[in-house]
């Protein structure tokens, strides 16, 4: 099994920053790829940022282009997201992804950013 380790969520004020972090241990070989999504209250669970492991390619949701930059350290198994320019709409609850032969949630961590 994965286990996932999030830290990094806090609260901050519109125009402030934030680095989550998630880190992957147990059965990670072969990961495939990693990555961040988001729930707001209300609302479903939606893609905010990715990173193939192998090649390091990167995608990001359109609503954090320019703004949040998702990074990977292959020696931790571990995914970051470095979150700058924060909006209140940027508010919720951001859950690692793992994907590898099978794909692993994390428990989630809270982000508050203050209008």
């Amino acid at each position: 099994q994965v286990q996932l380790v999030e830290s990094g969520g806090g609260l901050v004020q519109a125009g402030g920053s934030l680095r989550l972090s998630c880190a992957a241990t147990g059965r990670t070989s072969d990961i495939y790829r990693m990555g961040w999504f988001r729930q707001a209250p209300g609302k479903e669970r939606e893609f905010v940022a990715a990173i193939r492991w192998s090649g390091g390619s990167v995608y990001y949701a359109d609503s954090v282009k320019g703004r949040f930059t998702i990074s990977r350290d292959s020696a931790k198994n571990m995914v970051s997201l470095q979150m700058n320019s924060l909006k209140p709409e940027d508010t919720a609850t951001y859950y690692c992804m793992f994907q590898s032969e099978f794909t692993r949630w994390g428990q989630g961590t809270q982000v508050t950013v203050s209008s």
